[in-house]
């Protein structure tokens, strides 16, 4: 059993917010991305998603996956859920394949995603960014 998630299991209601509130304390004390202690934060989701289970915990497990074992991993588990159809409206379900696809090179099928992201994108920091990632693909 993880630190991370050791110290949370000590409280007498283990809930959402909790959990919620331990992977935001593993972001916080990590300095850089690359020095997050992903696999607490892998862990804490699995807990999450025994505790309120939804397509956007496992999409968010898929990305701390991605980026303690490899894009790849991460890949397959965001193409199961996409495959569900239960998030194929949801821009950064398609915004995170993007972003794994664009990781291991596969510059076609990220292209395709930060199109569909895009498509369904509202918030205008949120395009201007999705359109920089496309554009930079296109170099």
């Amino acid at each position: 059993m993880s630190h991370a998630i050791h110290r949370v299991t000590q409280f007498d209601i283990v809930g959402p917010y909790t959990l919620q509130a331990a992977i935001s304390a593993v972001h916080a004390r990590a300095p850089t991305a690359a020095a997050t202690a992903w696999s607490q934060i892998v862990g804490l989701y699995d807990v999450l998603a025994r505790v309120e289970p939804s397509p956007v915990v496992e999409l968010n497990r898929a990305v701390a996956v991605a980026m303690c074992d490899g894009p790849e991993t991460g890949l397959e588990l965001i193409d199961a859920i996409l495959a569900r159809g239960e998030l194929a409206d949801y821009s950064l379900a398609h915004a995170a394949r993007a972003d794994l696809c664009r990781r291991l090179g596969r510059n076609a099928e990220a292209r395709a995603s930060y199109q569909r992201a895009l498509a369904l994108t509202r918030q205008e920091p949120e395009r201007q960014f999705l359109e920089r990632r496309l554009a930079e693909l296109k170099k």
